[in-house]
């Protein structure tokens, strides 16, 4: 993943809702590159999301 694409990748983060980074956590496929632990994305998802509040029992019911 280029510096490029990880700019990016960042300011998508940056501009997710709450209930949007809770969605993508919950339902993402194996190896999605937000959570893939070799790329500093999963850093900036994690401290955005908990920044947000992470989950929360009402979102967690709402996305069943």
């Amino acid at each position: 993943m280029t510096d490029e694409e990880i700019k990016k990748h960042k300011e998508d983060i940056d501009g997710m809702t709450r209930e949007g980074m809770a969605r993508l956590w919950r339902y993402a496929p194996s190896g999605h590159p937000y959570f893939n632990r070799k790329f500093p994305l999963w850093e900036h998802f994690d401290k955005r999301f908990k920044e947000l509040g992470g989950f929360s029992p009402e979102i967690s019911k709402g996305l069943g």
